[in-house]
């Protein structure tokens, strides 16, 4: 079945809120769609909580070869729900099939990811010093191993239906880690939000797990959200959003009598640095690559290139030029709610009208009922730095050029910068000197440092990093895209002469799950 029925899911049972009652947008159309959605309470927080913490202990000492089969079985649902997964999406969100059928690809491809780190031992690598009894002073055996946090709260997002909602990145990596997952829906996608929940209620009961391995729950942000955040069951919380409702979970979870950590990635304006030779060989084509980066996805990426820095002159006028003219001929797309097309628009305003902005080119006006017109700013670079609302993001195709002197003041505007999920260098081997003085800053500015491409597209692998500094998140030390996720919901425990019978198994005698480990310092399957 590939219709919504308009229910949450609480460890495995259908569940009919009893709060306000929400329906997606057709933000194409402007109409609402069927089935209507009814938030839930504290009651729901209170039992999905209790499920999850139930199924807990069982959940984490699952053989990781029997939770990477359950991750698989997650993606082959995602997968049978077919067509209908996609055009439901399309319908809640405005995004095209093309983009929403890569993304369903995203997420299964990602569940596989996480499960072939189980299969093939590599989710952590424990750590054994056996025992020194002849040096003096003696040394104790000591064995490591990371073990799972508990029950983690999830909150989906609003760009990504698919691929950090409720099967995304953070409901993978917690899963994978051994932590149960209590998912709080988008009320932008809620029908999509469930056909997913679906899928996975079905791999759970199909894998053997406790229902309380997965939940989802509708509900307001500063009510639902927040009792699910401040839960004494839930150990950890995974949220992609703006940075006011991020900070907002951050304050809740720390004001808890035993604070958890809040994995929130936020906000980024991505800034984008166009040294002088890589402008005098390429300015057209960079202009090119940049309008089609801005715009994509009528700009509803986190990674989108918000800020171009670059050094004045003819080869930025180049740039410019060619950019204006891209801009001025990029038709309007839809953004996927009114109420974030209204924030854009606000937030293009709020840039316009600034006295230090240049209105550079502007998209052309549309009849679409929630349209986002391009827009390219320009400002000088004290101005910049010296205003916290130049540097502030806009969610949509909307990008500022921040013009410098020279090469020291754009490495200053370096300097300035908050932190960035990403930043960007175009260089010529020209600039090789400046352009290696400006990745030393970048590098302590960003989660990821690009060159030569674009930040939009962020690839699922075992060296990405998609994080950074704050306000991009609110802890630069993780990544919520790549293997590593996984690592934000365990722990590390040392087992200090503990009986062999009594060892986990990831650090008993004999590796009898054939994991990569490190004994006495040495990698290998011992």
């Amino acid at each position: 079945m590939t219709e919504p029925s308009g229910t949450m899911i609480i460890a495995g049972s259908p569940v009919t809120g009893s709060g306000a009652t929400i329906r997606a947008i057709d933000p194409s159309t402007g109409a609402a769609l069927e089935p209507a959605f009814a938030h839930g309470d504290a009651s729901d927080v209170q039992r999905a909580c209790a499920a999850a913490a139930a199924a807990f202990g069982d959940y984490r000492r699952t053989p990781l070869q029997h939770r990477a089969e359950f991750l698989e079985r997650i993606a082959d649902n995602i997968e049978a729900l077919g067509d209908g997964l996609v055009e439901r999406a399309h319908a809640e969100t405005g995004l095209p099939i093309a983009r929403l059928t890569g993304e369903r690809g995203r997420t299964t491809g990602q569940l596989r990811m996480f499960a072939k780190l189980l299969r093939d031992g590599d989710l952590e690598v424990p750590r054994i010093d056996p025992a020194l009894p002849e040096r003096t002073p003696p040394r104790a055996d000591i064995r490591q191993r990371w073990v799972p946090l508990g029950p983690v709260a999830v909150f989906g997002a609003s760009n990504f239906p698919l691929a950090f909602s409720v099967a995304g990145g953070d409901t993978a990596s917690a899963l994978a880690a051994g932590c149960p997952v209590v998912v709080k829906g988008h009320d932008a996608h809620p029908g999509t939000s469930e056909l997913v929940a679906r899928a996975i209620t079905d791999a759970v009961a199909e894998s053997g797990l406790p229902a309380g391995t997965f939940s989802l729950l509708f509900g307001d942000g500063p009510d639902l959200g927040t009792r699910l955040v401040t839960d004494p069951r839930i150990e950890a919380v995974g949220f992609t959003g703006s940075r006011s409702g991020g900070l907002a979970l951050v304050a809740a979870a720390q004001a808890r009598p035993k604070p958890i950590p809040v994995y929130a990635e936020m906000s980024s304006t991505n800034p984008v640095f166009l040294l002088p030779g890589a402008l005098a060989e390429r300015a057209e084509e960079i202009a090119s690559g940049f309008v089609a980066s801005m715009t994509s996805g009528a700009g509803q990426f986190c990674t989108n290139p918000g800020v171009v820095v670059a050094v004045e002159g003819p080869e930025l006028d180049r740039f410019l030029a060619s950019a204006t003219a891209a801009v001025t001929g990029a038709a309007a797309t839809t953004m996927l709610t009114p109420g974030i097309a209204r924030a854009y628009a606000d937030g293009v305003g709020a840039l316009s009208e600034h006295s230090a902005v240049r209105v550079l080119a502007r998209g052309p006006e549309s009849e679409l009922p929630v349209a986002c017109r391009p827009a390219l700013l320009a400002t000088d670079a004290d101005s910049y730095v010296g205003s916290e609302t130049l540097r502030q993001e806009v969610f949509g195709a909307c990008s500022i050029v921040v013009r410098c002197r020279d090469v020291s003041q754009l490495h200053a505007v370096a300097e300035a910068l908050d932190g960035q999920l990403t930043t960007t260098v175009h260089a010529a081997g020209s600039d090789r000197a400046a352009a290696g003085e400006l990745l030393e800053v970048l590098e302590l500015k960003a989660g990821r440092v690009l060159f030569d491409g674009w930040p939009t597209g962020v690839e699922v692998g075992h060296a990405m990093v998609h994080g950074g500094p704050y306000p991009s998140t609110s802890d630069s030390r993780t990544t919520s895209v790549g293997t590593r996720a996984a690592e934000r919901f365990l722990r590390p425990v040392a087992y200090q002469d503990v009986p062999t019978a009594l060892l986990p198994s990831p650090v008993r005698e004999g590796n009898p799950e054939g994991l990569l480990r490190r004994a006495d310092g040495e990698p290998g399957r011992n």
